[in-house]
This record gives structure tokens, C-alpha cells and sequence, in this order.
């Protein structure tokens, strides 16, 4: 089992390197992946069993420690992301079915690396996990929902399909999780560690698939979506930001809600994609995986180092400390 937390553990670290290079090869030689595609809802089934093998009931306490703080994150990650994705499909008049991608995904709740790339940032961990997992919970009614207001402009949109998709891909699975890990929490808690590489495999082989069946399409459109995606990540985190600052939140919770709004669960995007509507519109999914495991951990690695250079400053005696 140590081997293999290792390999976890390094798996986790690099995340963004494994989701570039595999999206990379799957737009070269897509024929070795696009036998991944059918398979998209069962592997993103499988993450969300994963993250409910690592929920607790510790971790729903942030709400009723700062219920603010979490009702502000969830608010956020509802609002400032769908009325981004509307406002860039209109400012840039996409077609149809990427029109839809990009708005599914700003409706998807925040995704779980958000998590970790708080913690590497110094922000309130806490905070996170307790709005992905309220966000991911709330799911199921809301992100139907939005996308019916905000993606009906452009295709039909079935609220009830995608909840029973969404149910089905998310809440079962994290119910399972949940379930496993009271009747066998001893079991579950040897092999958590290792949980981190079946999610990175899980999300590789996810953008791989999109990237791979819409190859032609990527190379035709590829950069119009590359910027749409780019913008609506990096708009979301300085939106997720600014919200908290005005809402006076401390700057813990404020890199929490800026890094929970802005990193999306693109997996579900990309399944909820290629279910209801068409291959291309998971291509949006697809590239927001790819970026925004870029810009999450370049952001936290800033944040986290000007955390450590305030704390070298006040304390002084601490970096001599380290020294010794």
C-alpha cells in the first residue's frame, strides 16, 4: 500500500501535467481514446464514490461554524459562473452546441481539486470542502435548473433528464461513499490515500475522451474556445474574489471562494454534455479540465508563497528556525 500512496501522491502533485499531456496525445492520435467516451458517466461515477469515501460529518460543520462564509461560496458558485458563461456565448455569438458546453459547465458545481489547490494557496480548507460539498449536494435541482434559463436560448433543454443524469452520476455515488465508509470505516481509511490516483486517472481519461472525439472540431474552433475558457476561469476567480473582499470575509475565505468559484467540476460538464446534447458541446468541458488545472495551482503556488513571505516578515525568527 506505501508504494501505491506514493504513486498517489506524486499522481495528485502533477495533475496538470497528466491532464495537458494525455489531452495532448488524444488530439494526435484520438483513435486510442475515443473508446473511453462511452464510458464517461461510470468513471465520473467512480470519483464522486471516491469523494464520498472522504466526506465526514466534520466536514458539513464549516457550514454551521460560518454559515456565511459558505452561503456566500455556494451563491457565488451559482451565480457568477452561469451569468459569465451566458454573457461570453453571447459577446461572441458561438454556435449552438458550443453555446450550451460553455454554459453547462459555468452551471456545474464547483469541482473537488478546488480543495487542494486552497490548501496549497493557505486559505481556509474548511471553508472549501464544506462549498464543494454543499454545491455538489445542491447539484442535482440547480444546475438543471440554470441551464434550462440560461441554454434554452440556444437548444432544447431537458431539466428532468439532466437531474436524473446528475443524480445518478453524482448523488447515488456520493451516497454509496458515504454509506461505505460508516460500515467499513477502518477498511476505508487504509485505502483513502490511494483515492487520489483513481480521481487523476478518472479525469484524464475523461478530457482525453472529449478531446479525442471532437479532434477535427478542436482543430477548426480550438482557440475561439481555448480564449472563452480562459476568460471564464480567470474572470470567475477574480469575480469569486472581489465578492468575498466587498463581503468582508477574512483573506483565507477569500482565496477559498475565489478558487471554489472559479474551478470547475468540468467532468460533470463533459458527461452531462455528451449525454443530452452533442460530442462537440463537451469540448468546452473538455478545455476548462485542461486550464483550469493550470491556473489553479499557479495561482495557489502565488498565494501560498506570498502567505510564507508575510509570515517570514512577522516572524522573522521563523525563517531562522529553519535555517538551524
Amino acid at each position: 500500500m506505501s508504494f501505491l500512496e506514493k504513486v498517489s501522491k506524486a499522481a495528485g502533485n502533477t495533475f496538470a501535467v497528466w491532464v495537458i499531456l494525455f489531452a495532448i496525445l488524444a488530439f494526435f492520435i484520438p483513435g486510442g481514446f475515443t473508446w473511453i467516451a462511452p464510458h464517461i458517466a461510470l468513471l465520473l461515477g467512480i470519483i464522486m464514490f471516491g469523494m464520498g469515501l472522504t466526506l465526514s460529518l466534520d466536514d458539513f460543520k464549516a457550514v454551521f461554524k460560518a454559515p456565511k462564509s459558505v452561503i456566500i461560496g455556494v451563491l457565488a458558485q451559482y451565480t457568477i459562473m452561469p451569468l459569465l458563461a451566458f454573457g461570453l456565448a453571447l459577446l461572441f455569438r458561438l454556435e449552438p452546441e458550443v453555446a450550451v458546453g460553455v454554459i453547462l459547465v459555468g452551471c456545474c458545481p464547483g469541482g473537488t481539486a478546488s480543495n487542494v489547490m486552497t490548501f496549497l494557496a493557505k486559505g481556509n480548507t474548511a471553508l472549501s470542502v464544506a462549498v464543494t460539498s454543499v454545491s455538489t449536494l445542491l447539484a442535482p435541482i440547480l444546475t438543471p435548473a440554470l441551464t434550462l434559463v440560461f441554454a434554452s436560448k440556444w437548444l432544447a433543454v431537458s431539466a428532468g433528464d439532466l437531474l436524473l443524469s446528475i443524480v445518478q452520476i453524482v448523488l447515488v455515488p456520493i451516497v454509496l461513499g458515504i454509506v461505505v465508509k460508516v460500515l467499513f470505516r477502518k477498511q476505508v481509511e487504509k485505502s483513502i490515500a490511494v483515492l487520489p490516483l483513481i480521481s487523476v486517472v478518472g479525469i484524464v481519461a475523461v478530457a482525453s475522451a472529449v478531446v479525442a472525439v471532437n479532434a477535427g472540431k478542436i482543430a477548426e474552433t480550438g482557440l475561439l474556445i481555448f480564449s472563452i475558457v480562459v476568460l471564464h476561469n480567470v474572470l470567475g476567480l477574480l469575480l469569486g474574489f472581489f465578492v468575498a473582499k466587498m463581503l468582508k470575509l477574512n483573506f483565507a475565505d477569500q482565496k477559498a471562494i475565489s478558487i471554489e468559484v472559479g474551478m470547475q467540476n468540468s467532468g460533470l460538464g463533459a458527461a452531462l454534455a455528451v449525454a443530452h446534447f452533442s460530442p462537440l458541446a463537451a469540448v468546452p468541458s473538455a478545455i476548462f479540465s485542461v486550464w483550469h488545472n493550470i491556473s489553479g495551482p499557479l495561482l495557489a503556488t502565488w498565494w501560498g508563497k506570498k502567505e510564507e513571505q508575510i509570515d517570514t516578515l512577522q516572524n522573522p525568527d521563523l525563517e531562522k528556525s529553519k535555517v538551524i
